[in-house]
């Protein structure tokens, strides 16, 4: 890419909807979340990341195949 490039590099509309969802999504989560550890203190905290841990194990495979 150089500086006279007059190409527009704007993301498509169907790619920001995508991010908006996914964005929105992470924030739900991280919202629930808190509101376990305000609710059960400490083990709200622990026990959903204890939860994850075969999903993100399963998710570091399916990466690493490809």
């Amino acid at each position: 890419m150089s500086l006279t490039d007059t190409h527009g590099h704007a993301p498509a509309e169907g790619e920001t909807a995508t991010v908006l969802k996914i964005l929105l999504s992470v924030a739900v989560f991280v919202a629930a979340w808190a509101t376990s550890v305000v609710l059960w203190g400490i083990p709200g905290l622990y026990i959903p990341a204890l939860a994850l841990v075969p999903v993100i194990w399963g998710l570091l495979l399916m990466i690493s195949r490809g």
